[in-house]
């Protein structure tokens, strides 16, 4: 078995303040992963959010080129997520191959009265780069900022806009790219 984090407590407390500067400034991105192993295909830090997130409560939703035997004994020996079959039932979703991805609002958005309890969808892209891309605004956002996501769907795009309209309701999405990441909440507007 590989080993998850190398020191559980203060790679947690890091990873989870990135995470947090991620998800306050969205399109930011932020490098959290620093010295996380484990299994391929997935990147540093889409395990670094699982190492930190996921535990015995929060069901995971895994897409056919993440519900490897390794990855899942993996998840389950450092996290003790219970992995669950319909997308609609997890709290956390792990995409490794977007290409193949079901659209966003496949997942559960939440109710009306309860739309904090809506999955978060991990997606891992190819590359991310801010500066250029797509158009961001909303809360946390000063005015606007810009970023690149290359190794999602085309339609990727428009199931963000389309998550943005249901807000409260609505998914919230962390992209990674190798050891960096950057998180679109549902309150993000997303535009060409």
């Amino acid at each position: 078995m590989r080993p998850g984090l190398m020191d559980p407590t203060l790679d947690s407390q890091r990873i989870f303040r990135g995470l947090l500067e991620a998800v306050s400034h969205p399109g930011r991105i932020v490098d959290v992963a620093g010295d996380v192993e484990g299994p391929a295909p997935l990147h540093p830090a889409a395990m670094a959010v699982c190492l930190t997130l996921l535990d015995f409560e929060t069901p995971l939703w895994l897409d056919g080129a993440a519900a490897r035997p390794d990855v899942l004994d993996w998840l389950r020996f450092h996290c003790g997520a219970p992995v669950v079959a319909r997308a609609e039932a997890a709290r956390f979703a792990l995409v490794a191959d977007p290409s193949a991805m079901p659209a966003l609002q496949a997942f559960d958005a939440g109710a009306p009265e309860y739309p904090d309890r809506s999955t978060t969808v991990i997606v891992q892209a190819r590359t991310l780069l801010g500066g250029v891309g797509w158009r961001l605004t909303g809360p946390g956002i000063e005015g606007e900022t810009r970023l690149d996501v290359d190794g999602v769907p085309e339609t990727f795009r428009g199931w963000l806009r389309d998550n943005h309209a249901a807000f409260p309701r609505g998914v919230d999405t962390v992209l990674t790219a190798g050891r960096m990441l950057a998180a679109l909440p549902r309150t993000t507007r997303v535009e060409a």
